[in-house]
């Protein structure tokens, strides 16, 4: 069986140094103490570690193109989420003298990525998506090729930046609750994507929340009357859909949904509620009179509709930036937070009321 090849993170590990700190060392470049760069030398030495190609060139030298990888399988209705990341990391990217390359991947194939790292052509990569298997982090941790992802993962070595999707759904979900909706329903989109699972907890968590509540209420009620509580509450078990992608499985939900069983439908983002929007008004059902409607994710489109609709906004734009330039110190061998959660706004419209 042939035996794993060393990496620069596993050096990096071994001696409880940063990855930056070893390739100071091997590249003689950037500031380190002479005992630091001795004990990484002299490690590398007794190990007979020979860096590949990629990583020795990304030590020595750069390009000054950052890789932005978009997802080759997005929908039409995603497009502008992934055009106001651009901008965002464009603009932050020329400020500093890069350029941006753009690489296509899917699940099933991130050739595109592949040949970028291998060619040398990016100093460090921007990931607009993130998956629970996430083969483009597994190439670049592989290859020593700095990045930054845009959403979250699990993986706690990986540089991340996302909006609290969690958090914001939790409240929303929680407010729609409060104004007396006592029976959801969620649609969503591709269970493997980290951010349909997070927003599918705080959709969750906040039902239970409400649940939980209700019971105490309740409890104490019944202490003082001599009786159980008669007050509605909400339905333990919100009825969940996902990886919904189509009009025509979004009728089918509708069409369930419309024995008056659910009061408001909750979808994950501003694509699936203009499908539920669209099955509703070809059902004649009136929003918010006979049915409420609610998005995980704000645009235009829904802020425009005849009936604005409830949803949370985020500043992609924003996104961006930050993470652009999170990727910026990295590449000048700054250490940069794990984990950043940037904030939202909850807009609440005629569209639960």
């Amino acid at each position: 069986m042939e035996e794993k090849k060393m990496t620069i993170g596993d050096i990096a590990q071994t001696l409880g140094v940063s990855k930056t700190t070893v390739s100071r060392a091997m590249s003689g470049k950037g500031r380190i103490g002479e005992e630091t760069r001795k004990k990484v030398l002299d490690y590398i030495a007794e190990h007979n570690y020979s860096p590949n190609v990629i990583a020795k060139g990304l030590a020595q030298s750069k390009t000054y193109n950052i890789g932005m990888v978009l997802p080759g399988d997005y929908n039409v209705a995603e497009l502008p989420f992934f055009q106001k990341c651009m901008l965002g990391i464009s603009r932050e990217a020329s400020a500093r003298g890069y350029d941006v390359l753009i690489s296509m991947v899917t699940k099933e194939d991130i050739s595109q990525l592949e040949r970028a790292v291998a060619n040398r052509k990016i100093d460090g990569v921007i990931l607009t998506r993130t998956l629970t298997e996430d083969a483009s982090i597994r190439c670049l941790k592989e290859n020593d090729v700095p990045f930054v992802a845009i959403g979250s993962t699990a993986d706690d070595e990986v540089v991340q930046i996302d909006n609290d999707h969690l958090r914001a759904c939790r409240e929303l979900t929680g407010k729609i609750l409060e104004q007396g909706v006592r029976k959801l329903a969620l649609i969503g989109g591709d269970g493997n994507l980290i951010v349909t699972a997070d927003r599918l907890r705080g959709f969750q968590e906040a039902v239970a929340d409400s649940r939980k509540k209700e019971k105490g209420a309740g409890k104490a009620e019944a202490e003082g009357a001599g009786k159980a509580s008669e007050k509605a509450h909400v339905e333990t078990e919100a009825p969940v859909w996902l990886n919904v992608e189509d009009s025509r499985e979004v009728e089918e939900i509708v069409g369930q949904l419309a024995d008056g069983s659910v009061e408001c439908i909750v979808s994950m983002d501003d694509y699936l509620c203009g499908l539920v929007l669209n099955a509703l008004q070809r059902r004649q059902i009136a929003v918010p009179e006979q049915m409420k409607a609610a998005s995980f994710y704000d645009s235009t489109l829904l802020e425009s509709r005849m009936i604005p609709v409830t949803s949370i906004r985020f500043d992609v734009e924003e996104l961006g930036k930050k993470a652009c330039g999170l990727l910026m110190r990295i590449l000048d061998g700054e250490e940069v937070e794990r984990r950043t959660l940037l904030g939202y706004e909850l807009c609440m419209r005629r569209s639960t009321q």
